[in-house]
């Protein structure tokens, strides 16, 4: 019940870790509906997702005394697969904005939310909320924590798995009413994952994804 080992604890770890993103994600929703931005939204914001992200990295990091890793290279430590990976994220995220702006494809929920309710504060507020904070939680959950209860076995067919299932459950985290964006966050949410298994560290897939989400606010 107490390690990575047990099927049950896991599970339950997961939820307790998904009701935090949730309180999160929740407080975001909360923040954006209401223009201009309110302090006490502000402050609800930094307390509840400071709380959540401080709990993910002490629960991650705990949890890496029971994986004995054959190496970890730094997300640094290939400077061409670190700038091959940026720049698929950038030019991807480019042409899904060109795709949007011909109504080609859907626009996000909070990009329709800030166009109705375009200011500086918001601009911000969505740059450090969904540029930086959200993108962190969900890799931590579709990648980490996922990676740890889920699939651990050193098998091409266990990673093209997990790989999977990582960006259906990003696509879920970022969810839209849309089929095409559906995809484009699995296409995305499975490169993190693939970026997690090449490094084996978490910091490759949290810069990618927020690197990601800046691009997407940044582009609205």
């Amino acid at each position: 019940m107490n390690t990575p080992e047990s099927r049950e604890g896991n599970l339950i770890r997961y939820a307790v870790y998904l009701a935090g993103y949730l309180m999160a994600r929740g407080v975001v929703k909360i923040v954006t509906m209401n223009s201009p931005l309110r302090v006490w939204d502000l402050i609800l914001f930094v307390l509840i997702t400071a709380m959540v992200l401080l709990f993910y990295i002490y629960r991650f990091n705990r949890e890496q005394r029971f994986f004995q890793r054959d190496f970890v290279l730094p997300w640094l430590g290939n400077y061409g697969a670190t700038v091959i990976l940026t720049l698929i994220v950038i030019v991807t995220r480019i042409g899904v904005s060109w795709l949007q702006a011909y109504n080609k494809v859907s626009w996000y929920g909070f990009q329709a939310e800030y166009l109705r309710h375009e200011s500086v504060s918001m601009f911000w507020f969505l740059i450090v909320a969904i540029g930086i904070v959200l993108p962190i939680l969900q890799e931590y959950l579709a990648t980490g924590f996922l990676f740890n209860y889920m699939f651990r076995r050193n098998e091409v067919s266990v990673a093209i798995l997990g790989m999977l299932t990582s960006g259906i459950l990003f696509s879920l985290f970022n969810f839209q009413m849309s089929i095409p964006l559906f995809f484009i966050n699995i296409f995305y949410g499975a490169l993190f994952a693939w970026s997690y298994l090449y490094t084996q560290t978490l910091w490759m897939p949290i810069y990618l994804s927020v690197l990601n989400g800046v691009m997407l606010v940044i582009m609205t």
